[in-house]
C-alpha cells in the first residue's frame, strides 16, 4: 500500500474517532488560569515585580527632575558672579534646588578660598548628590538576580511534588506527567521574566544617571572658568 495512503486513512479513522465519542473540544488555557497553575511560588514574584515597577517609577521621576538644567539659570550665576554679586548668586541657588544648583551652592560659599578648596567642595557635593540618585537602585539589581532563582526554586520543589505523586500513582500516563511539569515550569518562565524586566529598569537608570553626571561636570567646569575671569 502506499504510504501516503496509509498516512490518509490513518487521519481520517482518527478524526472519526474524535468525532463519535462527542468529547468536548479541548479548553484554551488563558494566561491568567496559567498563571494560577504556578502556586504559592507566584505571590513573592508578584510582590517582587510590583516592587520594581514602583522603584522604577519612583526613581525615575526623581532622577529626571534632578537632571533638569536651565541654561538661563547657568547664565545668570555667570552674570552675577562677574559682577560680583555673590549673595545674589548663593539665593538664586537656593531657589533653584537642584543638584547642580546645590553644587554650584557648596562653591559659592566656599568663595574667597583656594580654587582648589573650591572645586574639592563641588566635587564632594556632586558625590552626594550622584548618591541621592543611585537610592534603592540596589535593590532592582537584587529583583533582577534574585527572581530568576525564585522561579527555579518553584519548578524543582513543584518536579518533587510532580514525581511523588506519579510515584504514588496506580496508573502513571503522559497526561499526569505532563501537566505536574509544565504547571512548575510557569515559576521558571516568570521569574526570569521579572528578573528581565529588573535589569532593563536598571540599565535605563543607570543611563539616566550617567547623563546627569555628564551635565553635572559641564556645569562645574564653567563655574571654575567662571571664577578665573575677573569681576566687571
Amino acid at each position: 500500500m502506499n504510504p501516503l495512503t496509509l498516512i490518509v486513512q490513518i487521519t481520517t479513522s482518527a478524526i472519526a474517532d474524535s468525532a463519535s465519542t462527542g468529547q468536548p473540544p479541548q479548553e484554551e488555557l488563558s494566561l491568567f488560569t496559567l498563571l494560577l497553575k504556578g502556586g504559592y511560588v507566584m505571590i513573592p514574584l508578584l510582590l517582587l515585580s510590583l516592587f520594581s515597577v514602583y522603584l522604577f517609577v519612583e526613581r525615575w521621576l526623581y532622577i529626571k527632575q534632578a537632571s533638569k538644567l536651565d541654561e538661563r539659570f547657568l547664565q545668570d550665576i555667570k552674570d552675577k558672579l562677574s559682577k560680583g554679586n555673590v549673595k545674589e548668586a548663593i539665593a538664586q541657588c537656593e531657589r533653584e534646588k537642584t543638584p547642580i544648583a546645590k553644587m554650584l551652592e557648596k562653591g559659592l560659599i566656599r568663595l574667597g578660598s583656594p580654587i582648589r578648596d573650591i572645586e574639592s567642595a563641588i566635587e564632594n557635593m556632586a558625590n552626594v548628590q550622584i548618591s541621592n540618585m543611585e537610592k534603592n537602585l540596589g535593590l532592582l539589581g537584587a529583583i533582577a538576580a534574585i527572581a530568576p532563582m525564585i522561579g527555579f526554586l518553584g519548578t524543582v520543589t513543584g518536579m518533587i511534588k510532580a514525581f511523588y505523586n506519579i510515584s504514588q500513582a496506580n496508573n502513571i500516563s503522559i497526561g499526569i506527567i505532563a501537566s505536574g511539569i509544565y504547571e512548575k515550569m510557569v515559576t521558571s518562565a516568570t521569574g526570569l521574566i521579572v528578573g528581565v524586566i529588573a535589569h532593563i529598569f536598571f540599565t535605563l537608570l543607570n543611563n539616566m544617571i550617567d547623563r546627569s553626571i555628564n551635565k553635572m561636570e559641564g556645569a562645574a567646569m564653567d563655574f571654575v572658568d567662571t571664577l578665573y575671569k575677573p569681576a566687571v
